[in-house]
């Protein structure tokens, strides 16, 4: 027999499971340089640590044309690594100019 103390303890367990849930759902994980899709892409969170030829100044991932954060962003989605953000200071070598 459940009484009306254990009814609302429970109730109030599981709105808050339920809100971190949430919360963890809206905001996707970092992708990690380590990541092997991120390794084959030459991902690095910090474009200015990368010593790829292909890169060169002022190339990031907050004006590459994939990037989908909005301006500003700390850091946004990108189709190249689904589920996850990369950072708006970062850059891989599949960077291609926003227009």
């Amino acid at each position: 027999m459940t009484t009306r103390r254990v009814f609302m303890m429970q109730s109030v367990l599981g709105a808050s499971a339920l809100a971190s849930g949430a919360a963890m759902a809206a905001a996707p994980a970092m992708v990690a340089e380590t990541d092997a899709n991120a390794k084959a892409l030459a991902y690095v969170a910090d474009a200015a640590t990368t010593k790829n030829a292909k890169h060169k100044p002022g190339m990031a991932c907050a004006n590459c044309a994939l990037y989908q954060g909005k301006a500003g962003d700390v850091a946004g989605a990108c189709p190249l690594f689904a589920g996850k953000q990369v950072a708006s200071k970062g850059w891989c070598s599949a960077y291609a100019k926003k227009a």
